[in-house]
């Protein structure tokens, strides 16, 4: 029982990491958009986001 239970807090510690990492280049992303320099396919490409992630952020 204790396995299961060890496994399942390192997938949830492993979703947050993964939750932290996105959210960094969501607003990493934002402030590329505000400075109005990259295109949008530049800042997915340096972001890692996909390019519809990046055009939904610049009409938020």
């Amino acid at each position: 029982m204790c396995k299961v239970i060890e496994d399942m807090r390192k997938e949830s510690l492993q979703e947050g990491v993964k939750e932290g990492i996105k959210e960094g280049a969501i607003n990493t992303a934002k402030r590329m958009l505000a400075d109005k320099i990259l295109t949008l396919e530049k800042i997915a490409e340096y972001t890692g986001l996909s390019l519809n992630e990046v055009k939904k952020l610049k009409t938020e």
